[in-house]
């Protein structure tokens, strides 16, 4: 089976399994482009630089296809911002971000458990054609969820990302108890899926069921 090509932000924090970044969490073939340069903080933000993060996606969209790829996706949800862009220009189809499922749960009310409940804007949502009014909740500002995948800290507090993965997912349905469906945005929450789903009681949706469609899609 060819591979699907993943354009990985540069980062140094660990990857353990069920992350984007470490192959273990796929069963089919996948192969890594690193964007030298364009970090967390280039992406999880309100007003990235457009040109410099598209030039990277570009030119490492078509290393990737060079390479063997039949599909590309990224290391971030938050380059949903790029989904058109980057599917324009790049030679094989694209899927950058877990935010695209959203409106494909149809008939569902959902919502969204994100890295940057401050940088994710309607922007982001229209990019994938999901509803403005989708109810999003942070990860916190402070925590050790932020201190690992948003400052790039070396060292990973499992439990303590669960625990905060966990609360940001109450206060989401605190705040919007209608919500039935939780996609997560972000690319390193895939590990924490299954205690966010026993824990909130509602079907939790991430960046890997989005790409197990995907390849399947692409025969």
């Amino acid at each position: 089976m060819k591979p699907l090509g993943i354009l990985m932000l540069d980062t140094r924090f660990p990857r353990i399994v069920g992350d984007i970044g470490n192959p273990a969490s796929f069963d089919f073939p996948v192969i890594y482009q690193r964007l030298e340069g364009i970090g967390p903080a280039d992406a999880v933000t309100t007003h990235p630089d457009k040109p410099r993060v598209m030039a990277a996606l570009t030119a490492n969209a078509e290393r990737l296809a060079a390479a063997g790829a039949v599909g590309i996706s990224t290391s971030c949800g938050f380059l949903a911002l790029f989904q058109t862009e980057l599917a324009a220009v790049s030679p094989v189809p694209v899927a950058t971000s877990a935010l695209m499922l959203i409106p494909t749960l149809t008939g569902r009310k959902v919502g969204v458990i994100t890295a940057s409940a401050r940088n994710l804007t309607a922007r982001h949502l229209a990019a994938v054609g999901a509803p403005q009014d989708t109810p999003i909740e942070g990860m916190p500002e402070a925590g050790a969820f932020a201190a690992t995948f948003l400052a790039d800290g070396p060292d990973l507090d499992r439990a303590a990302v669960e625990r905060e993965a966990i609360e940001a997912g109450r206060a989401l349905l605190r705040r919007n108890p209608a919500v039935d469906a939780v996609v997560l945005e972000c690319t390193n929450l895939p590990p924490y899926r299954q205690a966010i789903a026993d824990a909130l009681g509602v079907d939790v949706y991430d960046v890997l069921d989005l790409l197990r469609d995907f390849r399947k899609r692409l025969g």
